[in-house]
Order: structure tokens, then sequence, then C-alpha cells
């Protein structure tokens, strides 16, 4: 029996150039939109959410894709939703959104399906992990059984590291599988690509069943997933001296 989550959510999804919002309540999608992808999040948010209709103070939980994405849109995303939530003295859901895919693609798949979540992550590569779909509810934390925790490849050494699985059946989605799909029909003939989609609504249903949990944090306690070290660390550590500046 599909249990209902009798709360108020308020999601956001940062990761991507455009990302969504949504407003969730008693676990139904009330209201979700996607982002203006022809301005930033910066120049956008709150404003997006407030469009929505829902005054702060009668929000319960705020959540928020916790990455892996853009670097400034991750940064910006769980700003804002820490500052709403530190003004309302709300509680935070962070949420992957590798998972919120996968929770997405295993909408209509049986038991003991494969679902791959990739996001294209530039230069050639994706952020990527692998589940087993459980019969547990749509959106759950049990709703899926991690294989491959989130990682940072290219196309084919991604489905060469997952070998072991027979990928054949499975569903790969989000829009890092969109731009590989002949990459992962090469190699894996038969899997499905899932058709794009919104995460916040999905991200705002999985923090309602996570927070009925207690795994709802402080607004401090959220940390964004990068996966992948930001540029400007990378930059810093091959430029600066090896002998630390010393003279």
């Amino acid at each position: 029996m599909l249990k209902v989550y009798r709360m108020r959510v308020l999601a956001l999804d940062s990761t991507t150039r455009a990302g969504s919002v949504a407003l969730v309540e008693h676990d139904v999608v009330i209201d979700e939109r996607a982002g203006d992808s022809s301005r930033t999040h910066a120049a956008r948010l709150p404003a997006e959410l407030a469009q929505l209709g829902a005054a702060w103070a009668t929000i319960d939980v705020f959540a928020v894709a916790s990455g892996p994405g853009s670097f400034t849109g991750l940064r910006i995303g769980i700003a804002t939703m820490q500052g709403l939530a530190l003004v309302t003295n709300r509680r935070v859901a962070g949420i992957s959104a590798l998972e919120a895919l996968a929770q997405i693609a295993s909408r209509h798949v049986d038991a003991g399906s494969l679902i791959a979540s990739w996001i294209d992550a530039q230069r050639g590569e994706v952020f990527s992990a692998l589940y087993r779909a459980t019969s547990a509810p749509l959106f759950t934390p049990e709703r899926l059984l991690p294989l491959e925790g989130p990682s940072v490849a290219g196309p084919d050494f991604t489905l060469r590291s997952w070998a072991q699985y027979d990928l054949s059946s499975a569903v790969f989605a989000g829009d890092g599988a969109l731009r590989y799909a002949t990459t992962i029909h090469a190699g894996s003939q038969g899997a499905q690509i899932a058709p794009p989609a919104l995460l916040a609504g999905a991200i705002g249903r999985m923090a309602a069943a996570g927070a009925a949990r207690g795994l709802a944090v402080s607004a401090a306690a959220i940390h964004p997933l990068y996966v992948r070290r930001p540029d400007v660390e990378i930059h810093r550590e091959h430029t600066q001296p090896l002998d630390g500046g010393r003279k």
C-alpha cells in the first residue's frame, strides 16, 4: 500500500542550467516548472521558487539536489535553500540528482531491473551511478539498491567498468544518456534510453519520504556532491610551486 507523507515540500534542482522547481503536498506534485535557462541561477533564485505561490512559512521541508552537476549551480541552489530553511527554522533534505533520475526511470520497470543514471559532465565524460530497482514504493529510499556509486569518467570507460552486469535490458536515464545514446547501444544492445524529465518533483517526493524517516537535516549539514573536483582547485594545485612558494 502506498504511504502518503503529510507534509509540504519545496524542491529545487539547480544541477543543470535550466533546472526546475516544484511544490509537493502530501506526496503529490502540485506544481513543477522548468527554470529559465537564458538567465543564471543567481539571477533567478529565489524568485522562481516564489512563483509556485507557497509562502515560505508554510513549508515543512526544503529539498535541493545536492549534485553532481554544475558547480556554480549547486552552490547557488544549496545556499538558497539553506537560507530559506534558516529563516523559517525548517530542515533541509539533500537529494542526489543521480538517484532522482533513477527513481523516475524506475516508474515502469519490474523489480530487479537495472537503472543507470548518466549526467553530462562535459569534457566527454558522464557522472554516473548504477542501481537495481526493488518492489518498494516509488521515491522511497528502499526503492533502489545502489550497485555502483557516483563516479565520473568517459562513457566507454564507464560501460567497461560495469562489464560484470547484464545491461542489455537496463534503462539509462539523464542528459548524459541522451547525448551518448549511440555509445550505449553499441556497448549494450537492447538497453533503453529514458525520455528527459524534470527532477524537482521527484526530489520533493524523495525528500518527503526521507523526512518521514528522520533523514532531513539542519541547513548547515547540507553539502554538495561534486564527484569531480572544481576546476579552480585543480588549477591552483597545478600552478602552486612545489616548495609552497618558499624562497
